[in-house]
């Protein structure tokens, strides 16, 4: 799996913090994510696609 976050769209809000925090985490108040996550997270990355209030979180495969 990989994810692929617009940072021109992300707005550093946080909501994918909550959501999946082995992925997204917000450092000096800047998205920094994990491109290819383990497989057991995709239920977690996918709640976290779903609740970015800008839909700027995408997974491939």
């Amino acid at each position: 799996m990989k994810v692929i976050v617009d940072m021109n769209k992300c707005q550093d809000h946080g909501q994918c913090v909550f959501a999946a925090p082995d992925v997204f985490q917000l450092e000096e108040g800047r998205l920094v994510f994990v491109s290819h996550p383990d497989e057991a997270l995709r239920d977690d990355v996918e709640e976290a696609a779903d609740v970015c209030p800008l839909q700027a979180i995408r997974i491939e495969g």
